[in-house]
């Protein structure tokens, strides 16, 4: 199959929307295993921390002082918790906060670690990494080096947005850029660490703006294999001064699932976010390209303090995968089944 170029993909973009539903459809039958399957995960999203001095303009959890700072005993609490849910993974990210060196986040990973050994940990999204790489004046390489050393075992695909410059400095002039974010991924993905791939859309960047960043992910991609999967949502709502392009549309998540299906041809694993989209969409979405359903997500906080509310618990997303027509399977971090 020849590779889509950008300018095909703004065409495809701006086909009607089931012509492209179909064309991502057939992608998925083309790419995944078994396309009668539709996984989902169970994990807790853990903000161990809210206070950050990156003031993105979009971002209604953060504190730019007086925030809170979980202990490692109130960490191992929520994991505990989180096992005796079914989960077998965390996801713990925080702001970007100037009073902590480095070591502290190292015997953070240590800690959870030495608790649960056998729990995975999804820690650290590229704009920390990048800020512990500032404070502790240490290479991406050397930071995630002794992250992974003390066990933490995969890096999610945070802080993404939208991976164009001039994108992020209208709307977090102060995280990391579009470059470093994707060396902070080479860089994992260079020690054997995976991680996911993430868009969030929806500030009034243009639909090339979009592709750019796929094509980022596509070639490092291309690179090193390390990317588990895609996830794009849309933002919602108005920040300090940042506000959505347009709120509730639908048809334009299922065309960037669509579109991320069929230009991304070297990833699998196409993720539908029913937490930012709700269950009804994140169903659609099966039809548009997604071959897995993410997870039931037994914590959530920043998409929360933005307004956006969804819930389910495994009974209910099962139900949801198997009322679309697919069988629902329970995996782990890498897609394996548990």
């Amino acid at each position: 199959m020849t590779r889509i170029t950008n300018d095909e993909a703004l065409r495809l973009f701006r086909l009607p929307l089931l012509e492209l539903g179909r064309l991502a459809d057939d992608a998925r039958r083309e790419r995944v295993a078994d396309p009668s399957v539709v996984t989902y995960h169970i994990d807790r999203n853990i903000n161990y921390t809210n206070q950050c001095t990156c003031g993105c303009e979009f971002c209604y959890f953060y504190k730019e002082q007086d925030g809170y700072l979980l202990t490692n005993d109130e960490l191992t609490r929520r994991m505990r918790e989180a096992v005796s849910a079914n989960a077998d993974q965390i996801l713990l990210q925080g702001g970007l906060r100037d009073d902590k060196p480095f070591a502290f986040y190292v015997d953070m990973i240590a800690s959870l670690r030495a608790e649960i050994p056998t729990l995975h940990i999804h820690a650290f999204s590229p704009p920390e990494i990048v800020h512990f790489a500032l404070m502790a004046k240490k290479s991406f390489t050397e930071i995630l080096t002794e992250l992974k050393a003390a066990g933490m075992n995969s890096i999610p695909g945070g802080g993404a947005e939208i991976l164009v410059d001039s994108v992020r400095s209208r709307v977090s002039p102060n995280k990391c850029t579009a470059d470093e974010w994707i060396a902070v991924m080479e860089a994992a993905h260079g020690i054997g660490m995976k991680s996911s791939a993430t868009m969030m859309f929806n500030f009034g960047e243009t639909i090339a703006d979009r592709i750019e960043h796929l094509e980022r992910l596509r070639t490092l991609q291309d690179r090193t294999h390390g990317f588990v999967a895609f996830i794009a949502w849309t933002y919602e709502g108005e920040g300090k001064n940042v506000r959505a392009a347009s709120m509730h549309r639908g048809d334009e998540y299922l065309r960037m699932v669509a579109l991320a299906r069929l230009y991304l041809d070297n990833f699998t694993n196409i993720q539908s976010s029913w937490v930012t989209q709700g269950l009804n969409l994140g169903q659609i979405a099966l039809y548009f390209g997604a071959n897995d359903m993410g997870s039931v997500m037994l914590e959530e906080n920043v998409v929360r303090a933005a307004g956006v509310s969804h819930t389910t618990n495994e009974p209910a997303l099962r139900a949801v995968i198997e009322n679309a027509g697919f069988k629902p399977v329970l995996r782990n971090f890498y897609y394996e089944k548990r």
